[in-house]
C-alpha cells in the first residue's frame, strides 16, 4: 500500500516537471518582430471548434499536414504562429475565406505522437491580430496580420466593471465544482482589462459561437461587459443546479428517516400488544377476497399476490403495483348482475317511446326479448352492430334498449383507437400498466350484464402498435368471450352476459372478419315525413323546455317545419333540424325575457325572419316537356333527390362526354346506353354514320357533388333517345334502374328513399324495374296512392311511358337531316373521285371468278 502511494507521487511530481518544462519552453519562443506598419508575417494555422485567447496556454490537436508543416516551419525559424478559426468546422481543407479576419498570435511547443497518429502541441496566446493579407497558400497558408493595440488604461468605469467580474468569478467558482480556487486568485492578480476578460472566458468555457464574440470584441471595456453578462446567466444556471442537487439529497435523507421512523414504530407496536399496520392491512385484503364471491382462478391469483405482498418490505417500490392489480380484481364484477325486464309489451312501449321510426332495429330487440322469456337460461346474447348516417339515433336508440330491459348502459367511443393495448391493456412489467377499456368500463358498469355499446367500430386505426379490431375479435365472438383475457389481469373474464351493440356510419373499413360476427342492422336516413313527426314529438317540446318556454304558448306550423327540413337542413339525421329549432326559440325567448312582444304561432315566414336566407334549395321538376331531358330520382345519404339529366348534340367526330362529377360506375352506364342506341338505330330511323358526325355532351346539373351508380342507365338512355329523335321526354315521369347492352331493366337499391323523393317534387309517374316492385312495401301509402308507379323490364317500355306522343320537334329533326345530306354528298364525290381503272379492275377480277373451271 506505501509502495502504491509513492509510487503514484512519484510519477505525479514527474508529470508536473515535464508540463513545466514544456511551458517554459513556451515563453522561450519571441514575440515576432513587426515592421514600420506594426504588420508582423507568419505561418497561418486553421482552428477548427477552438478559440486561444492572448494570455492563455491550451493544448491542441493537429491533422492537417499543411497545419504539421506550418508548425515546423515556425519551429525551425523560432518564430510564432497565426491562429485563425474557421467559420464552418466541418471543412477539412479552408481557404483564407473560410477563416475569420481576426486571430491571435500564437507560440507553439514541441509536437507530441498520439496513439491515434496524430500530433498534439501545448500553444500559448500572445497577441490579438487582424489579417492584412495572405501572401502564400501552398503547402500552408502564410499571412501578414496588423497587431490590434488595446487600451491598458484603467478608468473608473473599467475598475468598477473588473470588480463586478471578479465578484461574479468567485460566486462561479464557488458554486462550480470542476473550477479550482487557484482560477479565481489567478484572476485577482491580473490588472489588465482585456487580459482578465478573456482569462474568465477560457476558464468559462461558453460555446464556441460565443468564443469567437468574445474573440472578435477589440474593446476590453465591452469585452467586460459581455463577460458580465455571461457570468451572470452562468451563476443564475450554477445556482439551479445547486438547488436540484440540494433538494434531491434531501429527499434521500428523508426517505432513509421514514424508514427509521418506521422500524422504530412497528418495535413499539410489538412491544405494546397492538400489532404491525401493514400486517392489519393484508388481513384485510384477504377478508375481502373471501368475501368477493371471485372465481376460482380469480381467488387463487388474488391470495397469492397477497402473499407476496405481505412478504415485501413496506417500502418497497413494487408494493404499489401489486397492490393495484389486487384493487382491480376486487373491483370488478365477477358474479354481480341485474334482472332483465322480460315484458315484451313493456320494451315496445318505452322503445317507442323514446324513438320514432326505426322499425327493423325494434323488431330485433322485441324478438331477443321474447326469447329470453321462453328460454332465460340458455340464450346467447346477439352482437348488433348497427349501421347508418350521423344523427339518425343509433346510440340514443341503445340507451333506451337499456332501459326497456332494466340493465346498466355503458359506452365505449373507440374513434381513433389505433393501439391494441388499448382493449386488451398492458403487461404489469410496464409501468403505470392498467386493464384495456373493456374491463375499465365493465368496472364502471359494476354488473357483469349491461348494455354495452361500442360506439364509432368503423373509425378503428392500426398502426405499428398493433391492430385493435383484431383484439375484438374475441370481445365479439359468443364462442370465445366467455373466457376473455386481458394482458393485465391475466385471467378469463366472462363477457358472455354482455349486450353488445356496435354503431357504425359504413361498414366498408370494418375488417371481414370482425363484420361477420355481427348482426348488422340498417338505420337508413330519415325521410321528410318522419322528421316532420320526429320534431313535434320530440325536438320542438325538449327546445321549449330548454329555453324555457311552454307548449302551451308556442306551436309550430307543419309548414313551418318543413320549410326548416328543406330549406335549412341538409342531413340524415335530425341534429341540424334540432339546432335550427333552436335558434327559433331562444330568439323567441329573448323577445319575451325582454318584455316583447312575441309570436306564438311559428310560421314558414316567421323561420325566414329568424334564421334569414335559406341555406339549400332543392331541385324541382320540369316545368314543361323538353328533348333530351329526363329526370331520374337517385338515392342519398340525406334521403332522396330528383336528378335532371341533359344530353346536347352537336356537330363533331363521334365523341362522347359526360360531366357533373360522376364516378366510373354511372360513365360505364352513359356508355352502355349510349351503346343500346346505336344497335338499335334502324328502329328510331337513325342512320349509324350519324353517329360519327355528332359529339354527345351528357351533364348531370350540381356538379360540386359527386355522383355515381348504376341507376341512371335508363334515365341517360332516355334522353339520348330524346335527342337523338327529337321526341320529348315528359315533364311529370321520374325512372330508376340499370339497363343491359340489350336494353334488360335491373333492380337497383333505395327505393323507399327515390319513391318518396319523387313525391316530394310533384311527379305523377315513377317507372321502375319490375323487380323492386316488392320494396314499394316500405314506401308510405299516401305516396303510393298519389303516383302512378310503372314496373318495367326493357327499355321499349321506358320510352312508351317517357316520351311525348306528340311530332317531334322540327328543330333537332332539321338538324339530324341536315348532317345526314352532308354525308351523303361526301359519299357521291368520293365515289365519282376514284380512278375508272379501279373499276375495271374490279370488274375483271368479279368476271373471273365466276368462269367455270377457274
Amino acid at each position: 500500500m506505501r509502495e502504491f502511494d509513492w509510487y503514484s507521487r512519484d510519477q505525479e511530481e514527474e508529470f508536473g516537471e515535464a508540463l513545466h518544462r514544456r511551458t517554459e519552453e513556451l515563453y522561450q519562443i519571441p514575440d515576432s518582430i513587426p515592421d514600420e506598419q506594426g504588420i508582423i508575417e507568419c505561418p497561418v494555422l486553421p482552428l477548427r471548434d477552438l478559440v486561444v485567447f492572448p494570455h492563455m496556454i491550451s493544448p491542441i490537436f493537429i491533422e492537417r499536414e499543411s497545419s504539421l508543416e506550418a508548425i515546423e516551419e515556425a519551429q525551425i525559424l523560432d518564430q510564432t504562429v497565426i491562429a485563425l478559426t474557421q467559420r464552418d468546422p466541418e471543412i477539412d481543407d479552408p481557404t483564407p475565406q473560410d477563416l475569420l479576419p481576426i486571430g491571435v498570435e500564437m507560440a507553439v511547443g514541441r509536437l507530441l505522437e498520439m496513439p491515434d497518429g496524430s500530433s498534439s502541441a501545448l500553444v500559448q496566446g500572445r497577441r490579438r491580430v487582424q489579417v492584412v493579407e495572405f501572401t502564400q497558400t501552398q503547402p500552408f497558408m502564410k499571412a501578414r496580420a496588423r497587431l490590434i493595440d488595446e487600451n491598458r488604461e484603467v478608468d473608473r468605469q473599467i475598475e468598477a466593471t473588473m470588480r463586478t467580474v471578479l465578484e461574479l468569478f468567485k460566486k462561479c467558482v464557488e458554486l462550480n465544482r470542476s473550477l479550482p480556487e487557484e482560477a479565481y486568485l489567478y484572476a485577482l492578480n491580473i490588472v489588465e482589462p482585456g487580459w482578465l476578460a478573456d482569462m474568465v472566458v477560457t476558464a468559462i468555457a461558453p460555446s464556441i459561437k460565443e468564443r469567437i464574440d468574445f474573440l472578435m470584441t477589440v474593446d476590453p471595456l465591452a469585452r467586460l461587459n459581455k463577460v458580465v453578462s455571461l457570468l451572470a446567466r452562468e451563476a443564475d444556471v450554477l445556482e439551479l443546479e445547486d438547488k436540484i442537487h440540494s433538494r434531491a439529497q434531501s429527499e434521500v435523507d428523508r426517505s432513509q428517516r421514514e424508514y427509521y421512523l418506521r422500524e422504530q414504530m412497528k418495535a413499539i407496536q410489538t412491544e405494546l400488544g397492538e400489532g404491525d399496520i401493514w400486517t392489519q392491512e393484508i388481513e384485510e385484503l384477504r377478508e375481502r377476497v373471501q368475501q368477493a364471491n371471485l372465481p376460482q382462478e380469480a381467488q387463487e391469483r388474488a391470495l397469492k399476490e397477497i402473499d407476496r405482498l405481505s412478504q415485501m418490505p413496506p417500502m418497497s417500490p413494487e408494493i404499489g403495483i401489486l397492490r393495484t392489480y389486487i384493487d382491480w380484481i376486487l373491483d370488478l364484477p365477477w358474479t354481480e348482475e341485474t334482472e332483465d325486464n322480460l315484458d315484451v309489451k313493456h320494451a315496445a312501449q318505452v322503445l317507442e317511446r323514446d324513438h320514432y321510426g326505426l322499425p327493423k332495429a325494434k323488431e330485433r330487440i322485441l324478438e331477443y326479448i321474447a326469447v329470453r322469456n321462453l328460454k332465460p337460461k340458455k340464450v346467447r346474447q346477439p352482437i348488433l352492430c348497427f349501421v347508418g348516417p350521423p344523427g339518425t339515433g343509433k346510440t340514443s336508440l341503445g340507451q333506451s334498449i337499456a332501459n326497456a330491459l332494466g340493465r346498466k348502459f355503458v359506452r365505449l367511443s373507440l374513434g381513433g383507437v389505433r393501439d391494441e393495448a388499448e382493449i386488451r391493456g398492458h403487461r404489469r412489467t410496464y409501468i403505470g400498466a392498467l386493464p384495456g377499456r373493456i374491463l375499465q368500463t365493465m368496472k364502471r358498469a359494476g354488473t357483469i350484464n349491461p348494455l354495452f355499446m361500442l360506439d364509432e367500430i368503423d373509425k378503428l386505426g392500426t398502426d405499428f402498435r398493433g391492430d385493435p379490431a383484431a383484439a375484438l375479435l374475441e370481445v365479439l365472438d359468443p364462442e370465445q368471450n366467455n373466457a376473455f383475457s386481458d394482458h393485465y389481469l391475466e385471467i378469463p373474464y366472462d363477457l358472455s352476459k354482455v349486450l353488445f351493440i356496435t354503431t357504425a356510419n359504413y361498414t366498408g373499413t370494418i375488417p371481414p372478419a370482425l363484420l361477420d360476427r355481427m348482426e348488422v342492422i340498417e338505420f337508413p336516413g330519415y325521410i321528410e315525413e318522419e322528421k316532420l313527426e320526429i320534431a313535434q314529438r320530440y325536438l320542438i317540446p325538449r327546445q321549449l323546455e330548454e329555453t324555457g318556454l311552454e307548449e302551451s304558448q308556442i306551436r309550430f306550423l307543419p309548414s313551418a317545419i318543413v320549410k326548416i327540413i328543406r330549406e335549412y337542413t341538409y342531413e340524415a339525421g335530425v341534429r341540424n333540424l334540432e339546432r335550427e329549432i333552436g335558434r327559433v326559440c331562444r330568439k323567441i325567448a329573448r323577445a319575451k325575457a325582454e318584455g316583447k312582444r312575441h309570436p306564438t304561432v311559428v310560421t314558414p315566414a316567421l323561420v325566414e325572419k329568424y334564421l334569414g336566407p335559406p341555406q339549400f334549395f332543392n331541385l324541382e321538376a320540369e316545368r314543361k316537356n323538353e328533348v333530351g331531358v329526363a329526370t331520374a330520382v337517385a338515392w342519398t345519404e340525406y334521403g332522396g333527390e330528383i336528378m335532371p339529366v341533359e344530353v346536347l348534340l352537336m356537330e363533331g367526330k363521334g365523341g362522347l362526354q359526360i360531366t357533373g362529377q360522376v364516378g366510373n360506375v354511372m360513365q360505364e352506364s352513359a356508355q352502355a346506353a349510349l351503346s343500346y342506341l346505336k344497335s338499335r338505330a334502324e328502329d328510331f330511323n337513325l342512320k349509324m354514320n350519324l353517329f360519327e358526325k355528332v359529339d354527345i355532351h351528357i351533364h348531370i346539373p350540381e356538379g360540386a357533388i359527386p355522383k355515381d351508380g348504376p341507376s341512371a342507365g335508363i334515365t341517360i338512355c332516355t334522353a339520348l333517345v330524346s335527342a337523338f329523335t327529337g321526341r320529348e321526354v315528359l315533364k311529370d315521369v321520374g325512372m330508376t334502374g340499370e339497363i343491359t347492352l340489350r336494353g334488360r331493366i335491373l333492380p337497383v337499391g333505395g327505393i323507399r328513399e327515390k319513391v318518396l323523393a319523387a313525391h316530394r317534387a310533384g311527379l305523377k309517374t315513377v317507372i321502375l324495374p319490375k323487380k323492386n316492385m316488392k320494396d314499394l312495401i316500405d314506401v308510405p301509402k299516401k305516396a303510393r296512392d298519389e303516383l302512378k308507379i310503372v314496373p318495367v323490364e326493357d327499355m321499349d317500355q321506358v320510352l312508351q311511358i317517357a316520351l311525348s306522343t306528340a311530332p317531334p320537334k322540327r328543330k333537332h329533326l332539321r338538324f339530324l337531316k341536315r348532317l345526314s345530306e352532308e354525308d351523303q354528298e361526301e359519299k357521291e364525290e368520293t365515289e365519282e373521285k376514284a380512278p375508272r381503272s379501279s373499276s375495271y379492275t374490279r370488274r375483271r377480277t368479279q368476271t373471273s371468278t365466276t368462269q367455270p373451271g377457274a
